[in-house]
């Protein structure tokens, strides 16, 4: 701030260059429909407290009464749905410079003046005016749960709220929740479990690896490269996780060039190989590393083993799937199928690759029917429903 700004200059003044003046809603949700993404999540509050609609709990300090002067929240849902993505809202609990809370985490949090006049309230106001089917809560970890009164929340919002049959939401909801709490878990920033956990979660990570919003000084080195999103989507799909890659818009309103290209490049990934990502289960072997680094899903009779690096030769060993005489190996995008031989009686198979395509990310997927398919049992989410089950995929032929 001392740095880059004139003396005097403090936080609020930021909300009045907060122009967003090239804000376009439709541009925006074409762009998110390209990248494959099947929901979205805007920030409609974050620590600072400025929300991105009409509050009445936060005057003159919300984009209405200040800055761009529209209901960013309501246009962006409107575009969103209207291209049949699920729409989803970031709040954080906390916030910075709240005198309420300030006098709240003051008094040891022992009263709850910020939580009755502030939070819920607006968290109210939110839910009813937007119908979210995604709430990202954050700003957490100060207080209990008791504090922010968040069972009394979720419980009007699982029972009551007009979106109680869809509504997901994370476990970010008091200090000691994160990991332990939730409808999925996001534990930490970036977080990636060594193995593969028995309840659903989602990894949050940026492009920008130093930031989650825009940061004018960026540089290309800094940002995650096209390979290494479409690796780390992957990877957290094959862990039975969701994937939710921010990018930080400008003042004015703007998907920087270089986060669109990111997005359009995954979108272009997906086409080819989305169908051993969407609606896919976690394998009975999550990884191997025989040949190449392998991460496998599942759907069905169905096993996807997914190649983040290009081999060396044109021989590629699978390990882990055991083949039967109706096994068939194809790449996905090129129907032709492609010959293999067992390894073992066993498991194991060596399949011969064609020359491997140039494809958006670098990274290809063999698709392999009727190879069997050992019982696992996988605690998950089905599509945004809130309700955790365990469902099994059992023995193929």
């Amino acid at each position: 701030m001392k740095t880059n700004y004139p003396p005097g200059f403090s936080y609020p003044h930021f909300a009045p260059q907060f122009h967003a003046q090239f804000f376009d809603p439709e541009e925006w949700a074409d762009i998110f429909k390209a990248s494959g993404a099947k929901y979205v999540v805007l920030t409609a509050k974050h620590h600072e407290g400025f929300t991105n609609w009409e509050s009445p709990n936060s005057w003159n300090w919300n984009s209405v009464d200040n800055g761009p002067h529209r209901d960013l929240v309501g246009d962006l849902g409107d575009a969103v749905r209207n291209r049949s993505l699920h729409y989803g809202l970031y709040n954080s609990l906390y916030e910075w410079f709240h005198p309420l809370y300030l006098s709240d985490k003051k008094n040891g949090f022992k009263t709850q003046e910020f939580v009755l006049h502030k939070l819920l309230p607006e968290l109210y106001n939110m839910v009813v005016r937007y119908r979210p089917e995604v709430i990202w809560s954050d700003g957490d970890w100060e207080a209990p749960d008791t504090y922010w009164n968040s069972t009394q929340f979720l419980a009007w919002l699982y029972n009551d709220s007009p979106v109680k049959d869809t509504v997901v939401t994370n476990d970010r909801w008091g200090a000691g929740c994160a990991c332990k709490h939730g409808g999925y878990y996001n534990c930490e920033d970036k977080y990636t479990p060594g193995k593969l956990p028995q309840h659903k979660w989602e990894k949050c990570t940026s492009v920008d690896t130093l930031s989650w919003g825009y940061r004018r000084n960026m540089k290309m080195s800094e940002l995650m490269d096209l390979h290494e999103i479409v690796e780390d989507l992957v990877r957290t799909v094959a862990l039975g996780g969701n994937y939710l890659l921010n990018v930080g818009p400008t003042a004015d309103g703007m998907i920087s060039p270089l986060f669109e290209e990111r997005l359009r490049g995954v979108g272009a990934w997906l086409e080819i190989n989305g169908e051993a990502i969407y609606a896919s289960k976690p394998w009975r072997v999550q990884a191997e590393n025989s040949t190449v680094p392998i991460w496998y899903t599942s759907k069905g009779k169905t096993v996807y083993a997914t190649l983040t690096t290009k081999p060396s030769k044109p021989t590629l060993h699978l390990l882990e799937p055991i083949t039967s005489e109706n096994t068939t190996v194809t790449l996905l995008g090129n129907p032709k199928p492609l010959s293999w031989s067992p390894i073992s009686p066993s498991a194991g198979l060596i399949v011969l690759l064609p020359e491997l395509p140039f494809v958006s990310g670098q990274v290809w997927t063999l698709k392999l029917n009727f190879v069997k398919v050992n019982h696992v049992t996988v605690c998950h989410l089905s599509g945004l429903q809130r309700r955790q089950t365990c469902s099994s995929t059992h023995p193929g032929p």
